[in-house]
């Protein structure tokens, strides 16, 4: 007889984010561990996703034979037909089936998707996305990551590739992209677009609250919160020129699917998602047709960090791995 436990991960570049949810889908037990030991190893990162399972499994009280399946969203291009992931940019895995090893490991069904896709499906079936059939998923953090659900279904697209719409170029003549390209979303609007802008400023002379966190890649989400708190003009520059190029993206989207709901999550958002949502309707509209426009809402995310976790869990609902 099937188990009554799902366990559900978010696998990070830095992090592994577990719970198991009952069959009513409450969440009985959290476990976090970091990646950041575990080396180069595409191995070593499955042992740490092992240790995670087998401990939550052990301090849960549980026993192996009640849990049902294991799910999870990671970084990357991930064919969720095979659980093979094809690459992973903060992860040491190219080409790489973590779903054998670890059905091999527990004797249960093993899923695995895009973790934004995943946040988006989360959404989706159980926080802001409850009751709409097409979604536009915009989850701003470090980088840019998208997801799209189409007549109630997740659209993952060609070789699972689908809803970069952080690659979307919006100026050509913008800044370098890490990707390779020029004016991407993702070089205005994401932490790393917004601390390229706030190095570039202090650079010029300007002061900011902002400045101890230039000597990072990307700033902490809530040392923006409080420097926008303060008024301070350098970060809310920054902002007002990633909700300018957002607005302008989700014009784009808006034309493109005539979606039901946009729905922005991520780190960012979740910092600060109300004066993001703020700025970007005040400007929207510009940038689509407003008989599309008319039968869309924008949303903040509700799940926050547990999005993915959601998201996981709707994979196994849906049954097919």
């Amino acid at each position: 007889m099937a188990g009554t436990y799902n366990i559900c991960l978010d696998i990070g570049g830095t992090k592994v984010l577990g719970a198991i949810f009952d069959s009513k889908n409450n969440i009985i037990y959290r476990l976090k561990k970091k990646t950041k030991e575990a080396g180069d190893s595409s191995e070593n990162i499955e042992d740490v996703i092992v240790s995670v399972v087998e401990e939550m499994i052990k301090e849960s009280g549980l026993k192996k034979e009640q849990i049902r399946a294991i799910s999870a969203g990671a970084p990357g291009v991930i064919n969720q037909d095979t659980g093979v992931v094809l690459f992973s940019p903060n992860l040491p895995w190219r080409n790489y089936d973590i779903r054998k090893p670890i059905e091999k490991k527990f004797g249960v069904p093993f899923f695995i998707g895009n973790d934004v896709n995943v946040g988006v499906l989360g959404e989706y079936k159980y926080g802001a996305g409850r009751g709409y059939k097409n979604i536009v998923g915009l989850f701003v953090g470090t980088g840019m990551g998208g997801g799209l659900i189409l007549n109630g279904k997740l659209y993952t697209g060609n070789e699972f590739k689908a809803a970069e719409y952080g690659h979307m170029i919006i100026d050509p003549e913008g800044p370098i992209c890490g990707c390779g390209q020029r004016g991407c979303l993702e070089a205005f609007s994401s932490k790393k677009g917004m601390t390229a802008y706030i190095r570039q400023q202090v650079t010029r002379g300007r002061t900011s609250m902002m400045e101890d966190q230039l000597t990072a890649e990307v700033f902490k989400s809530k040392a923006l919160k409080k420097a926008l708190d303060a008024g301070d003009p350098v970060a809310m520059e920054a902002v007002d020129r990633a909700c300018h190029y957002l607005a302008i993206g989700t014009g784009n989207l808006i034309n493109t699917f005539s979606p039901d709901l946009v729905v922005y999550g991520g780190g960012v958002i979740e910092a600060v998602g109300d004066i993001f949502l703020q700025k970007i309707l005040a400007s929207v509209d510009r940038y689509c047709m407003p008989s599309i426009r008319s039968t869309v809402d924008l949303k903040i995310a509700e799940l926050g960090d547990d999005s993915n976790l959601y998201g996981a869990l709707a994979m196994i609902q849906g049954g097919k791995k």
